[in-house]
């Protein structure tokens, strides 16, 4: 399953992209119209997450047929939703059709999504995630074989799974991290895996407002335990974590304010050892897409990418 990233493949990749699951939320011909947009900011990757909504990879198919540079990634697709031969043959089907232009990234999910959702009974995470990882590696496949190599890499938080993606894929797309998180893995991880994390972010320099819409996002994943463990490893107290999260926690895992404050976090991950940043503007509305965020974003993190492109 491990494959060397090439300097063409992590070009490709590039420093920065956009992580948002507000496609879901327009019509498929929008979406694709959003994504050509994207790669005209000079946005290098779209990342999709899955939960309940268009499958992931034929949402990745239409954005990527939109588009002929933007790279696209799942954040994550859930190993519980297929088996590894369906899985396996997604991967090399979009791979063969988009060379170079996919990562998927895969992840154990959350037990409520898995169980209470779809079913399914969950496992032990770390266990379940080999086991699957050797099963895709041995699932046969009659098309036609891709190009270039799968990329893969694995939602991971905690040093174990971290360690299973050095070993088993091309590295970690961390969410709902902060750059401190991001330091710590790529020490784990060490210097060749990839290493994507993703940031919220809000631009709003009204610290009210901005607090409202980083605590909704916050509250959200602190319903789930393992974004909690998370957050006590990294040293953050139970009632720093209470009722969506003090200020100063929002202020940790969302970065709001103005460009240059926003520019400032994604660079900070970057320092630590990114070698991708996935932002993911947060919209003042529920569904809402925020485009104008992603515009107004656009020339900083396209120059900010300049410095930081292998």
């Amino acid at each position: 399953m491990v494959s060397v990233m090439s300097d063409d493949a992590r070009g490709a990749l590039g420093p920065i992209g956009i992580w948002t699951p507000t496609l879901d939320f327009v019509p498929a011909s929008q979406a694709r119209e959003l994504a050509a947009e994207l790669e005209e900011l000079g946005y290098a990757a779209i990342w999709l997450g899955e939960v309940a909504g268009r499958d992931i990879f034929v949402h990745l198919a239409l954005l990527l047929s939109a588009t002929t540079r933007l790279v696209g990634a799942t954040g994550i697709a859930n190993i519980w939703a297929r088996d590894a031969v369906t899985m396996a043959g997604a991967m090399r089907g979009l791979t063969e059709a988009f060379p170079d232009r996919v990562v998927f990234g895969l992840g154990v999910s959350h037990k409520n999504l898995v169980e209470d959702l779809r079913g399914h009974r969950y496992e032990q995470p770390l266990a379940a995630m080999a086991r699957y990882l050797d099963a895709i590696q041995a699932s046969p496949y009659t098309a036609q074989r891709p190009s270039t190599p799968v990329r893969t890499v694995l939602a991971a938080l905690g040093p174990k799974m971290l360690k299973l993606a050095a070993e088993k894929t091309d590295g970690a797309h961390p969410y709902f991290v902060v750059p401190e998180h991001t330091a710590a893995a790529r020490q784990t991880l060490g210097p060749g895996p990839l290493l994507c994390p993703e940031q919220a972010v809000v631009l709003e320099t009204d610290p009210a407002r901005a607090r409202e819409i980083g605590r909704a996002y916050t509250s959200l994943y602190l319903s789930q335990p393992n974004y909690v463990r998370n957050m006590v490893r990294l040293g953050f107290s139970e009632d720093d974590l209470k009722d969506g999260g003090t200020d100063a926690f929002v202020d940790a895992l969302v970065a709001w304010g103005d460009v240059d404050q926003v520019t400032a976090r994604v660079r900070a991950h970057l320092d630590a050892g990114a070698d991708h940043v996935c932002i993911q503007p947060l919209p003042a509305e529920r569904r809402g897409v925020p485009a104008e965020q992603w515009r107004q974003l656009a020339p900083a993190m396209v120059e900010l990418g300049r410095h930081f492109r292998p």
